[in-house]
């Protein structure tokens, strides 16, 4: 049931990072392991990580730290805190800082399991998009089957093609900024990232190419907006 969730743990006591993952890794999850705060962060910009599990207290930085950098990267991604602090200012410095949860040690395996799937229910309902079928000119983009379709004829697309796509869609004829499209679905704002982006719009103004009212424009390298020179409805 949880096959292909990519779950990020990050836990320096290495007896309890190896339960962790061996447990999370039975109940179908795909978990990466960091030993440090600054390999959680690592992991997390090259990773399309579903939810965090982090330990508070972490060489290199605290799980505190790493959360903060993360929520920079990704406002909505579940965070779990794991800690020996008990003290209620500790669990509200985690909640401001935007936890979904946080769990005292010791703690069960079946109640850090359940305390997961809570959160990562909540997450997917929240991020269900609230259109899956878009009219872009002469092409339906079909978000959930990820087809871009125009006179019958279907492209399928990569997963990262259609959240592209959809961001776009969804801001239709308005500039939506290189940072926010990076930050957003690549998770790092970095050179590569943005040269692998470049690449990715290339695709989608090609597979675009059909209906010549349609246009991905750059916006004087501050970001994209996608536009028709004819009413397209959403």
């Amino acid at each position: 049931m949880n096959l292909g969730i990519k779950v990020l743990v990050a836990e320096d006591d290495p007896n309890l990072a190896t339960i962790l993952k061996a447990y999370l890794t039975q109940k179908g999850y795909q978990v990466f392991l960091a030993t440090d705060g600054q390999l959680a962060i690592d992991y997390f910009k090259q990773e399309e990580i579903d939810a965090c599990i982090l330990d508070i207290m972490m060489p290199v930085r605290d799980g505190f730290s790493v959360a903060k950098e993360i929520r920079r990267i990704d406002k909505r991604v579940p965070i779990i805190f794991l800690s020996a602090k008990t003290l209620e200012a500790d669990k509200l410095k985690g909640f401001e800082i935007g936890c979904d949860d946080y769990i005292t040690k010791p703690f069960s395996m079946e109640e850090l399991i359940a305390r997961l799937n809570a959160t990562l229910r909540r997450s997917f309902d929240d991020n269900k998009p609230e259109n899956s079928i878009f009219t872009i000119g002469n092409y339906t983009f079909d978000y959930n089957r990820q087809l871009l379709i125009i006179n019958n004829e279907e492209q399928k697309l990569t997963a990262k093609e259609s959240e592209l796509l959809r961001m776009y869609c969804v801001n239709f004829n308005q500039l939506v900024e290189r940072v926010t499209t990076l930050q957003k679905i690549w998770k790092d704002d970095s050179y590569f990232a943005a040269r692998s982006m470049d690449v990715y719009i290339t695709k989608l103004r090609k597979y675009l190419s059909k209906d010549p009212d349609i246009q991905l424009v750059n916006m004087h390298g501050i970001g994209f907006k996608l536009t028709s020179r004819t009413p397209s409805k959403r």
